[in-house]
């Protein structure tokens, strides 16, 4: 797998990163154990995150309930990507980009797209539209805004998920950037830059 070529270690972080699952808090290595059983690796993200069981068990817990949710991956990607631009997490956007590409089989059009918060999808754009405004608002959204989601086709418990989705998104983007995660996917620059 690509992201066993190109993990690797840099102490740059400013908290330590466990270098392996063995390293880990006892009580994060079988949810490490978990992703690299999944993934074929374990990214810093989720190694970062171990050095609080409770935080990694509550991250994986609510990203393994919306993955089954009724949103696409692609969906969900479009909208991670969205986030991790307006937050200016560099990380995420690198690791979105990479599972954008090669788990949810989105073009490189599409991806620049949702990083700006749109898509040629219409029923998609209107997802990445209201999440890229709770995102900057804080939550703060009105009426019509809930409305056009609804009118879009998305139901009661859609607009929840993309809800969930954001604050998934937003936790891991300020993770990363609080704690200067080590990037370990193929590096991309915010768009701004």
């Amino acid at each position: 797998m690509l992201l066993n070529e190109i993990n690797r270690r840099n102490d740059m972080s400013r908290i330590p990163t466990p270098a392996s699952i063995s390293e880990a808090p006892q009580a994060s290595r079988a949810l490490l154990e978990a992703v690299n059983s999944l993934l074929g690796t374990v990214p810093n993200l989720f190694r970062i995150t171990a050095n609080s069981p409770k935080t990694l068990e509550g991250y994986l817990g609510l990203n393994g309930a919306l993955s089954a949710g009724s949103l696409s991956a692609q969906t969900r990607e479009r909208i991670a990507l969205a986030v991790a631009e307006i937050n200016d997490c560099e990380y995420c956007l690198a690791a979105h980009d990479y599972l954008g590409r090669n788990v949810a089989k989105l073009s490189s059009e599409e991806i620049e797209a949702a990083r700006r918060g749109h898509s040629d999808d219409e029923k998609a754009a209107v997802a990445l539209e209201f999440a890229a405004k709770i995102t900057k608002d804080r939550g703060n959204v009105s009426n019509d805004d809930v409305q056009k989601v609804r009118s879009a086709g998305y139901s009661d418990a859609e607009l929840v998920e993309i809800i969930g989705n954001v604050a998934l998104n937003v936790l891991t983007n300020y993770i990363n950037r609080v704690l200067a995660t080590d990037i370990d996917f193929p590096s991309v620059k915010p768009l701004s830059e």
